[in-house]
């Protein structure tokens, strides 16, 4: 895991704390409105896109580059912006877009800042839930809620036969490969409700999240929030959740090393 000089840390993640409360600002002026979608995938399936998420970029990016204007950029709707920085901002301007559309209160605003490739910070902004999860080192992780925060911790003590698992393969896995891995599905009894699903677990709330087809912008700002509140994260194939995929988060090693065990009979 790559660090940064903790005066790094301060600075970047207070720019993120700032613009975590700015971004609900700018949804309750400008984007709190009746909603236009398009479905990016016309007709082969169903990616929904709309204004909002086209806005929220926008303002994102002009955010970060008024403050630090030679570091690379990655957001979901607007591709790149190269530099020679190592510094990138990957930005899912609207994560749960579906949830958006239809009035769930799960959707959420994910950025990282990546450092030579690795995310160092993150942020996950809920702005009908007020509130945002985000980190502030590689050891400390906040939800900050009705003005208050609180530092975040998984629940280290949480086995294979008590643990509480959100799980859901998002039309990855077939039924019959479904049927390979009983002791999985008899675990899900939780749902997965977008990023807020992730940060439930740096919580404690939840023990375990599994998930399929996570882009970058998906899971690197969650990274850096679970490590830090002390869970553990990677592919189902134990790579480096970086990588994106199908991803793992479990609160301890052994019960990570048990549930990459199960799901080996799906695991290409």
């Amino acid at each position: 895991m790559l660090k940064l000089k903790s005066k790094d840390y301060k600075i970047y993640s207070k720019f993120l704390s700032n613009l975590a409360i700015k971004l609900n600002g700018y949804y309750y002026s400008k984007l709190k409105k009746p909603i236009r979608v398009k479905n990016k995938m016309k007709g082969r399936g169903y990616d929904p896109v709309t204004p909002a998420d086209k806005a929220f970029e926008k303002y994102i990016i002009k955010q970060i580059l008024n403050k630090f204007p030679n570091h690379q950029i990655i957001g979901e709707e607007f591709g790149y912006k190269k530099s020679k920085s190592d510094f990138s901002w990957i930005i899912d301007p609207i994560d749960g877009t579906r949830s958006f559309v239809i009035g769930n209160p799960t959707w959420s605003n994910l950025i990282s800042l990546n450092y030579k490739g690795y995310p160092v910070l993150g942020m996950a902004n809920f702005p009908i839930l007020k509130k945002y999860y985000y980190n502030t080192s590689n050891n400390s992780a906040y939800v900050s809620e009705n003005g208050k925060k609180k530092r975040l911790k998984v629940n280290k003590r949480a086995t294979i036969s008590n643990m509480k698992m959100a799980a859901a393969f998002h039309g990855y896995l077939s039924l019959n490969k479904q049927k390979k891995i009983p002791r999985i599905l008899k675990k899900m009894q939780f749902p997965c409700i977008d990023a807020l699903s992730y940060t439930h677990f740096a919580e404690g709330k939840i023990d375990v999240v599994l998930q399929c087809s996570n882009k970058i912008w998906d899971i690197h700002p969650l990274i850096p929030i679970i490590e830090a509140a002390g869970g553990f994260i990677t592919t189902w194939k134990n790579d480096n959740a970086v990588k994106a995929g199908n991803i793992i988060c479990s609160p301890n090693l052994r019960l990570h090393k048990n549930l990459l065990k199960i799901l080996k009979p799906v695991i290409k």
